[in-house]
């Protein structure tokens, strides 16, 4: 692959993490099922719903750079989602399972934080202004969603799962 300019790179991580969300809407109910809770199975769930709002601003952000949406294989989410997939199908206890499910879920939070502070930086410096904003909300709302994971952990999801509570 061949990247001569920033505008190149910026398109190649927007249909990077463009098949990622994709990815995540596929993975997000899977988790929700596996969850022990109502909360973290709630948390989950509102984080799906959030996730296709972030795609259709993908899909703005598409538009802006006259481009049609089309993602790129996301290996590094691929992967994180399997690691999920090997806790959903762990033999743990419940406790166990939520706290590993957690940190999945944290994991692919880092990812798009990353992701998403990156194109939104980029599209400002490509004077994609509109573009930035919406990268900067769906950055917010991961910023949001990794809280409310380590705040389930540190509610207690953790110290039940040290205790071995079912």
């Amino acid at each position: 692959m061949k990247l001569e300019s920033l505008e190149a790179l910026f398109i190649d991580q927007l249909r990077d993490i463009y098949n990622a969300e994709q990815q995540i809407t596929k993975a997000l109910p899977k988790m929700a099922k596996a969850a022990s809770t109502e909360e973290l199975r709630q948390a989950f769930l509102d984080h799906l719903e959030e996730t296709r709002g972030q795609i259709d601003r993908l899909e703005q952000v598409f538009s802006e750079c006259d481009l049609k949406p089309r993602g790129k294989k996301c290996e590094a989410i691929e992967g994180l989602i399997e690691e999920g997939a090997e806790i959903i199908e762990s033999d743990a206890s419940p406790a166990v399972k939520d706290a590993g499910l957690i940190a999945a879920g944290q994991k692919v939070e880092h990812y798009e934080m990353a992701s998403y502070g990156c194109l939104r930086t980029w599209a400002r410096l490509l004077g994609f202004d509109r573009s930035a904003q919406l990268l900067q909300e769906t950055l917010d709302e991961e910023g949001e969603a990794d809280k409310k994971l380590t705040g389930l952990a540190e509610q207690g999801v953790n110290e039940e799962a040290m205790t071995g509570a079912e």
